[in-house]
């Protein structure tokens, strides 16, 4: 039996003199509902609101098309959608002149997730001499913060990472001849630390090769982008076919790009196409529209089998992949997908991670799969940071110089009681990791840098982990104490790196000399100090107690006067973006 309700006794439901009876007539419409279902066996017959879902399925459809277009038609100022009882589940009905579009939405719970991590603790040199990390040369979190400061809000705590807010700036340091054995110079540079000038900083820098556009090798690109459903407002796909397009422009006759997507399905949009059909290409990413589920599992497989498809030996091989990282459909497990980039890269081709959109955003995806993916992680917040990773600094995005970089700092003894590493929790390694060739570390582009602090107490001042009441656990085997004895050093640097392709790692080495006193941060040049109130900035958004009092009313004169040429204005934004995250905190 089928009930249903009149047309003329909805329009009365609808109309405002009878307000106070809607009430009522809904009650008799669900009591009355329930006792035909008493009667007849047969629950209450309605047509349920047409409304978009993602429907999992094991293989990628075939055809990704956008979801047909509803007919939108205006709705009566004073209608209100229905409730239907069915069982115990209430559910909304929608008039048959209304679609789901129309109605008013809930706003959307945050879902976006950061890895946790703590921040590195102090070391004492006498028990824990040695410290191992991977090279990083992300910048995705400086990007990500300033969306956050600019919208009004401060940054989840383990949004913010201080070594890319820090290297997210391009300094002034001198890179390697072009005969130079290694592909990057190093330097490592002592001042007092200005949050407490009894202690040291040590600044080391790694700046790599850098090449011209025109003598980079050909290059085989795969767009890889996410079209899903929660791609569609502005922030997300719009901003990555802009990107893209920036990307395209700068394309020479010998790259080839290719466009893979992916939403309940994967598929190939465009075939390899030379850098030469620059209307071809921006064409297909014009008609990119957003809709349906997000099967990335499926879009990752079909990119990479693309770029194997025309790999160019001796050439730049790399997969470009913007999503907002929200999977739900197939393999959604970070695991499982880490050691699916991690398998894939074996091919040759690395992976480029470029993050948009915000309450769903899932970094801690994307951070991971760039890192094992021998590329690097940035977050687009706007089309001028996409210019800047795309255009600006193109050449240190897609070509690699140096692959696996590891650091290990030994500090002396003899003239160091205590240190700490200031970021790069995320890229920690153990002590024999650095001279197994096997343990995947960092990749460095050409022009690329890399900055790295550590703040130490030097030799008879105080520091702040109690010395062990019976001695260290250290073994006959070790390096002799001798060693200790240069009260020249304070430590001794360390590098491993491969060349592109190669499996045996490099060894560069060189020593932190002790200076007589340690110089105040104010007689350092610019980059040095700027780098130095990035780095305080960073620790203070963390609400770290280990920089004491030191806030912004000390960071942002110092970043101001540390300005310099300052060519796109990044500096002068950085202090800005200080400011204003003071009087968010206050």
């Amino acid at each position: 039996m089928r009930t249903f309700v009149g047309r003329n006794a909805l329009r009365w439901a609808a109309a405002p003199r009878r307000a106070a009876a809607r009430p009522l007539l809904l009650a008799l419409m669900a009591a009355g509902a329930a006792l035909l279902n008493g009667c007849t066996g047969n629950a209450l017959s309605v047509t349920p609101p047409i409304q978009a879902r993602d429907t999992p399925s094991p293989q990628p459809s075939p055809v990704n098309a956008p979801p047909p277009v509803a007919e939108m038609r205006q709705a009566p100022a004073d209608a209100r959608p229905l409730v239907s009882v069915q069982g115990s589940a209430a559910r909304r009905i929608l008039p048959p002149h209304m679609t789901p579009e129309m109605t008013p939405q809930p706003t959307p719970a945050t879902t976006a997730q950061y890895e946790s991590y703590k921040d590195n603790p102090w070391q004492r040199v006498a028990e824990q001499p040695v410290s191992t990390f991977s090279a990083s040369v992300d910048t995705g979190s400086y990007a990500n913060v300033r969306r956050f400061i600019n919208r009004g809000q401060l940054p989840p705590k383990d949004a913010v990472r201080v070594e890319e807010l820090v290297n997210y700036f391009g300094f002034d340091a001198t890179g390697p001849a072009p005969d130079a054995r290694d592909p990057f110079k190093v330097r490592a540079q002592v001042l007092a630390a200005p949050w407490n000038p009894d202690r040291g900083l040590i600044r080391i820098t790694i700046k790599g090769k850098d090449a011209a556009k025109a003598s980079l090798p050909p290059a085989n690109l795969v767009f890889l982008v996410d079209v899903s459903g929660s791609m569609g407002p502005q922030d997300r796909l719009p901003l990555v076919q802009s990107a893209l397009k920036l990307l395209t422009a700068q394309l020479r006759p010998q790259d080839k790009v290719g466009l893979v997507t992916y939403a309940s399905g994967s598929r190939v949009v465009l075939p390899p196409t030379s850098g030469e059909q620059k209307e071809r290409i921006n064409l297909a990413i014009d008609n990119l529209r957003a809709g349906g589920g997000t099967y990335g599992e499926g879009g990752i497989r079909l990119a990479y089998a693309q770029a194997r498809e025309s790999l160019i030996p001796e050439g730049i091989n790399r997969v470009l992949l913007a999503t907002d990282g929200d999977l739900n459909i197939g393999v959604t497990d970070p695991l499982i997908l880490k050691a699916l980039v991690e398998e894939q890269r074996k091919s040759g081709v690395s992976l480029t991670t470029l993050g948009v959109g915000d309450s769903n955003y899932n970094e801690a995806l994307m951070k991971r799969l760039a890192d094992v993916g021998n590329g690097s992680y940035h977050y687009l917040d706007s089309l001028q940071e996409a210019h800047k990773v795309l255009v600006n600094e193109m050449t240190s995005t897609l070509a690699t110089i140096a692959q696996d970089l590891k650091l290990q700092v030994e500090f002396n003894p003899a003239t160091v009681e205590e240190y700490r590493l200031i970021g790069y929790e995320l890229h920690a390694l153990k002590r024999e990791d650095f001279n197994n060739d096997k343990v995947d570390a960092g990749d460095i582009g050409a022009g690329h840098q890399v900055t790295a602090l550590y703040e130490f107490v030097p030799k008879g001042a105080k520091g702040s982990v109690d010395p062990l009441r019976y001695g260290t656990d250290s073994k006959p085997t070790e390096k002799p104490a001798a060693d200790a004895t240069k009260t020249n050093e304070l430590a001794w640097v360390k590098l491993r790196y491969k060349y592109p392709g190669q499996a045996t790692s490099e060894l560069t080495e060189l020593p932190v000399a002790r200076p007589a006193s340690l110089p105040a941060v104010a007689s350092q040049d610019a980059d040095t100090r700027f780098a130095v109130a990035v780095a305080a900035w960073g620790q203070w958004l963390r609400g770290t107690t280990l920089i004491g009092d030191y806030g912004p009313a000390q960071f942002v004169p110092l970043a101001r006067d540390a300005r310099g040429e300052d060519r796109y204005g990044h500096r002068a934004e950085f202090a800005r973006l200080a400011e204003l995250s003071a009087a968010l905190k206050n």
